[in-house]
């Protein structure tokens, strides 16, 4: 695994960052409008925009999806990137005017930083005006400025996430990236070694199974306070269905590195999108945006920056 979503050709993002109210959002940009998809797991998402990207949707191509924290509140900042595209002429063309087609997903942030401070339009515009296709910062940036893990013992247990990408390229010129936004109830484990990496901190300074915490904390979870937003991107050429069943495929990649996941308190959500021409078989497409899912969501949790109160993985491990 290498690089980041960007390397999918035509895919551009961009990052707004408030690091004092701690909150943010993601643009992924489609230089060519693209197939897009979503499967929703979680029991608690916000979202806008996805009911037309079911297998079942009328196909209409996709422009962008924005990942935001503030919540619900967030859903706002998708109005600034719907006015940043149709400045720049892009959207679909109904004789009247251009409509840009922006889905969005948003992860609780709103108890680590500033509650009143929320991505709004402005912050998506200038996410989807920064958006590029090159190297793009990763960690405690976008919307995973105010995201965190492993919050079964309370926020006071807990520690940071952020946002995380990786990608593979194949034979047959086959590109494959994700992209995650990793705010989790659970911890981050990683799959080649077996151990928590980033979880519930213990009174003993050990990191701890949520699983087995789990049932002195479930009187006190909070609803829908958790989330992990991913997207799959590829330039393989794929119909609405077999996006669909990549979307659904990319979820393993976060069980294998969220655990436990899609939990009644996480709105886990994964778009995925077919942004080229290459011919690739399904299946191969959604193996391969499993691995570069888990891979995204481990340097999500590797590169954050902690913040007063949620140590990050570097800190934790005396590595700062």
């Amino acid at each position: 695994m290498f690089g980041n979503l960007c390397d999918v050709p035509g895919v551009l993002v961009g990052h707004a960052t408030d690091p004092e109210a701690l909150t943010g959002c993601t643009a992924i940009i489609f230089e060519e409008p693209a197939v897009v998809s979503v499967d929703v797991r979680g029991s608690s998402p916000g979202t806008r925009e996805t009911d037309r990207l079911g297998p079942h949707g009328t196909l209409r191509r996709t422009h962008a999806i924005l990942l935001t924290g503030g919540s619900a509140f967030g859903l706002a900042a998708a109005e600034g990137v719907v006015r940043f595209l149709e400045e720049n002429e892009v959207g679909l063309d109904i004789g009247v005017a251009r409509i840009p087609l922006v889905s969005a997903a948003v992860l609780f942030d709103l108890v680590v930083g500033d509650p009143a401070v929320r991505p709004g339009p402005e912050m998506g515009y200038e996410a989807a005006a920064a958006a590029k296709s090159a190297d793009f910062a990763q960690g405690s940036v976008g919307a995973g400025t105010g995201a965190t893990v492993g919050k079964v013992l309370g926020l006071e247990g807990a520690m940071k996430g952020g946002v995380g990408s990786a990608s593979v390229a194949l034979e047959g010129d086959l590109v494959v990236g994700a992209l995650a936004a990793v705010n989790a109830f659970g911890h981050i484990r990683d799959p080649q070694t077996g151990r928590v990496i980033a979880g519930p901190r213990q009174e003993d300074g050990t990191l701890g199974d949520t699983v087995e915490l789990l049932p002195e904390a479930v009187a006190r979870m909070g609803w829908g306070e958790n989330t992990t937003l991913g997207i799959v991107a590829t330039n393989a050429a794929l119909s609405k269905r077999a996006a669909n069943k990549v979307a659904q495929m990319a979820h393993d990649g976060l069980a294998r590195a969220v655990e436990p996941v899609h939990t009644t308190v996480d709105g886990d959500v994964v778009f995925a999108a077919s942004a080229g021409e290459v011919e690739a078989a399904t299946d191969i497409v959604g193996a391969w945006g499993a691995r570069a899912m888990q891979e995204a969501i481990l340097r999500a949790v590797r590169v954050a920056k902690g913040v007063p109160g949620i140590p990050s993985l570097s800190q934790y491990e005396g590595k700062e």
